[in-house]
């Protein structure tokens, strides 16, 4: 009885994790999206025709709900629905029995996406909607794969690019980029803990397609592992350790001050804030070689530091645990983050060395426990 009911509860379906905005993005872009496709089949076909628009729906469920998902991904929808018509167009043509022609169809079309690596499940609707579809389709013959059907799925991915890149959705969804030096080592947070290769053998033996992105899943491990470690070996937080004496720089501060400044310090880089304290960009010792070479154009005729900061700067905030700058540091290269309170005033700033000096710290403090526990017994 228990079993049957363990079978029974998975039925119900798990939360879906999307935020209001997402799936107010996806509503209004599903929304665009379809309008079209139905304005365009009634032109095409004289009438809104549902075996067309249904599938064209599955697809806009895909491209503005999931983009992230690998069926959602450009050559997925191009691929997929071109692929699976033109499938269907030719077993209506071949296969004189219609239910016949849409059963094979459907199993040609899925077998052809998953060797052209674009599976995209409206395509099996497609196939079946060039079987089925009736005599405005069938009139069609092989101008069906064009004329809607490569017409109508250009025009969605086109609206999704448009959507979710406004949006701030990355779209098409870029795969982990590795190593940003270009080497084939992996990046530094990868070289303990689980390896991609262990990832692989995992889905390799798990046996089933997954829906997400290998990359992603990878990423999200990752970000498990680091959020796991933060629990376990407490929570030392930026303003722990940061550096509150700071030195920094004014817009109007010359180059030859800064290279002054930097060298009286032993510094590699120097905030740059206005009267009040609040941060509007950052300069560093990279800025300044390139200023003095020449350098790209905008630094060739630099006077002061507005001329040369970079005004978008990556920041910290006090509360913010170190785990978290983890990624910051080793994956995108950054050698010193400022730490900034609500109305961006600069309170301090981080380095690579203070991290390492925390986490090894911390690393002391976890060896010591065991030690002791084991003195006390």
């Amino acid at each position: 009885m228990s079993e049957l009911l363990a079978w029974l509860k998975s039925f119900i379906p798990a939360p879906i994790l999307a935020a209001r905005r997402e799936k107010a993005i996806a509503c209004l872009g599903a929304c665009v999206g379809i309008g079209f496709a139905e304005w365009f089949s009634r032109i095409t076909f004289g009438e809104a025709n549902p075996w067309f628009i249904a599938p064209i729906g599955a697809s806009a469920v895909l491209l503005f709900a999931v983009p992230a998902s690998p069926l959602a991904q450009p050559w997925s929808i191009i691929g997929g629905n071109v692929i699976s018509a033109l499938i269907g167009v030719t077993c209506a043509k071949w296969i004189p029995d219609p239910a016949v022609a849409a059963a094979v169809a459907g199993a040609m079309a899925i077998a052809a996406m998953f060797s052209l690596r674009c599976l995209h499940p409206p395509g099996g609707a497609v196939a079946l909607t060039a079987v089925l579809g009736g005599p405005a389709v069938t009139t069609l013959g092989y101008g069906f794969v064009i004329f809607p059907v490569a017409i109508n799925s250009g025009f969605l991915l086109l609206m999704a690019l448009v959507f979710n890149n406004l949006l701030r959705r990355r779209y098409p969804h870029q795969p982990h980029q590795g190593n940003r030096h270009g080497t084939s080592d992996p990046p530094p947070v990868e070289r303990l803990g689980f390896t991609r290769a262990d990832l692989d053998a995992a889905i390799k033996e798990y046996d089933e397609l997954l829906d997400v992105n290998e990359d992603d899943l990878q990423e999200i491990f990752l970000q498990a592992e680091l959020r796991a470690f933060s629990r376990r070996s407490g929570d030392i937080r930026c303003a722990d350790i940061m550096s509150r004496d700071i030195v920094f720089a004014r817009p109007d501060m010359t180059v030859a001050q800064a290279w002054a400044v930097l060298s009286q310090h032993d510094l590699s880089s120097l905030p740059v804030v206005n009267s009040t304290k609040r941060l509007i960009g950052i300069v560093t010792l990279r800025d300044l070689v390139a200023a003095a070479d020449g350098g790209p154009p905008r630094l060739r005729n630099a006077v002061c530091m507005r001329d040369i900061m970079t005004t978008k700067v990556q920041v910290a905030h006090a509360t913010q645990t170190i785990m978290e700058l983890v990624p910051l540091f080793s994956d995108r290269g950054f050698h010193h983050l400022p730490v900034v309170d609500e109305s961006r005033s600069i309170v301090g700033i981080i380095t690579q060395s203070d991290l390492v000096a925390a986490l090894y710290r911390r690393g002391l403090e976890a060896s010591r426990v065991p030690v002791m526990q084991a003195v006390g017994n």
